[in-house]
């Protein structure tokens, strides 16, 4: 992710920020049918944690007789009751963040709904985690990371920058895909990227190699040996293009929000989503991704921190701080932020880089 484009992101952030408020105020209060006196508890805002039960309870008129009410959570079916007694919604395997919760009343044949939010907070807050090093490599400065991933002995690494930017946008260095030696951080493929791209976060599916873009709304396609781009696809899912991985069935990449997608190998089309949440709330900015070991790990921007995340709730599970492991005092001339996490699945050995590093170490993850 770009440092340079700061204000476009914030601009964007407040349109999420204004969509999210007419959510809210959609379902600010218990929704109530028309002329039915229908309404559904808990009260719209309630927060719970994780591992609570709530109490979801349709209220309606005495002289109302259903013949069935049917509970759904953001429209998957939960359940029926068929009259007015407290329906329990276990929360232990949801995933975290705003859910709704409707009732439909099902009465001749015709069904009137009525609608409530929750907020679904992890229940403890993340394990704390410091770093050892175990190795320091060194690393092409002239490589803006967005992008790092391990695979047979060598990384695979894209570079953003705009060389022909768009307009308001400052002009930097040409985005491209890079193979590199791990002993001497020098490329060993490199191919450049249109003038007009910045590209973002990469994976490796099979044979083939994806990168997103910032702002393009695509993502490449590359045959993982020769770096021949055999196609592009659309990717309009969230904001912008960041980061990437695959945990061998399913991608994920995220958007500049609190917000993971999950994309379809294949097709590389949506088929879901988990926000990102520890005990204290959302956890914006999530970057460079890495699947590691069940978890789905992300650099946050512009800190030296980076978290593991269930992938399949959103929960912050454990938080490292890496603010020792390469000081900004100490950071070659032209150094950016830290952005860059690889694993090596065959070792298990961990890398860390950032943008125009001089350094990537080899890490271990040690609980404080």
């Amino acid at each position: 992710m770009a440092n340079s484009h700061v204000n476009n992101t914030m601009k964007l952030k407040f349109n999420l920020l204004l969509a999210a408020a007419t959510v809210i105020l959609a379902f600010g209060c218990k929704t109530k049918s028309a002329d039915s006196g229908l309404t559904l508890s808990p009260e719209a805002g309630t927060s719970y944690k994780t591992g609570d039960v709530v109490a979801v309870q349709a209220h309606f008129p005495a002289d109302l007789k259903p013949d069935s009410v049917v509970y759904l959570l953001d429209s998957v079916r939960l359940g029926s009751k068929k009259d007015t007694s407290v329906f329990s919604l276990k929360t232990d395997s949801l995933a975290v963040g705003p859910r709704i919760i409707t009732a439909k009343v099902y009465t001749g044949g015709k069904s009137q709904d009525a609608s409530t939010n929750i907020a679904l907070m992890p229940a403890k807050a993340p394990d704390e985690y410091t770093f050892k090093v175990e190795k320091v490599y060194p690393h092409d400065t002239s490589s803006f990371t967005e992008g790092l991933v391990f695979k047979d002995g060598v990384f695979y690494e894209s570079a953003g920058g705009y060389l022909d930017p768009p307009q308001g946008s400052p002009k930097d260095q040409q985005s491209s895909l890079r193979k590199v030696d791990l002993a001497t951080g020098k490329p060993l493929q490199k191919v450049m990227v249109s003038p007009k791209i910045f590209a973002e976060g990469i994976a490796i599916v099979g044979d083939k190699l994806l990168q997103l873009t910032y702002h393009e709304k695509i993502g490449l396609v590359y045959d993982k040996k020769t770096f021949k781009q055999l196609s592009t696809f659309p990717n309009n899912v969230g904001v912008e293009g960041w980061g990437m991985c695959f945990d061998g069935k399913k991608l994920y990449m995220d958007d500049s929000t609190n917000r993971i997608w999950f994309l379809d190998k294949d097709t590389y089309r949506q088929t879901g989503f988990i926000d990102v949440f520890d005990n204290k709330g959302a956890v914006n900015e999530i970057n460079e991704l890495e699947y590691i070991d069940g978890k789905i790990y992300a650099n946050i921007w512009k800190t030296d921190t980076i978290i593991a995340i269930d992938p399949k709730t959103g929960t912050v599970l454990q938080r490292i701080d890496l603010g020792g492991l390469y000081p900004v005092t100490k950071r070659n001339e032209g150094a950016d932020v830290m952005n860059g996490i690889a694993y090596d699945a065959a070792t298990k050995r961990i890398f860390i880089t950032g943008k125009k590093w001089d350094k990537l170490f080899q890490v271990s993850f040690v609980k404080k």
